[in-house]
């Protein structure tokens, strides 16, 4: 199996785990708290450049960083000559920090759980909306408006496209599932033309069975 697989591999399995989840959380909580309100969305938005524009475009480098070949010594100070000239001193400590106790490999869970209580703190809360289709500017606002109006929180977008729903759309809050698409209507109208055909048949049944008369 090669490098850049065996890490793909561990790092999914971490995302999947309770445990590293948990983790997660507690220094998600921690960055959250370091950068001061003003610039928490900022530092944040860093992070997952740092994720999508180093991590994951640079493999070697990647594995470099939550692999075991280097030790944490070494990571600190490759840490401190890369993301210290350019990123912000929050992130570069942060990172640091991570790199010292191995934890390196939870970032991508950080970044969700950081995100997740900074939405909490300024009443906010993440809304998944799965369309047939990708919806533009104008209908994401006038969904956006419409939540704003039913929930008691700000709701944030999160979109994805899954052309299996025909039409309409799925939104979810946290496990809550409101589900509007065609293809569930489609499915309900099957449903009941079922449960139709099927009493007929019943009431059939009884007649036969139960003449008048008798």
């Amino acid at each position: 199996m090669a490098d850049g697989q065996e890490i793909r591999t561990r790092v999914s399995s971490v995302m999947d785990d309770p445990s590293a989840r948990a983790i997660a959380r507690v220094y998600a909580t921690a960055l959250v708290d370091a950068a001061n309100s003003a610039s928490v969305d900022d530092t944040l938005d860093e992070l997952a450049s740092f994720l999508d524009d180093v991590l994951e475009a640079h493999p070697d480098f990647h594995s470099i960083l939550v692999g075991m070949a280097v030790g944490r010594d070494q990571k600190v100070a490759l840490i401190e000559r890369v993301v210290g000239s350019v990123g912000s001193p929050v992130l570069t400590s942060f990172l640091t920090t991570l790199a010292r106790h191995e934890r390196l490999e939870l970032l991508p869970l950080v970044l969700d759980e950081a995100r997740l209580i900074q939405n909490r703190r300024g009443g906010r809360k993440s809304v998944q909306v799965t369309s047939s289709q990708p919806l533009d500017h104008e209908a994401l606002e006038s969904i956006r408006a419409k939540l704003d109006s039913v929930f008691p929180f700000t709701p944030i977008l999160e979109t994805r496209v899954d052309s299996s729903l025909i039409g309409g759309l799925v939104i979810q809050v946290d496990n809550t599932v409101y589900d509007s698409s065609l293809r569930t209507r489609i499915k309900q109208l099957r449903d009941r033309m079922r449960e139709r055909s099927l009493h007929e048949i019943q009431s059939g049944r009884d007649r036969f069975s139960h003449p008048a008369g008798d």
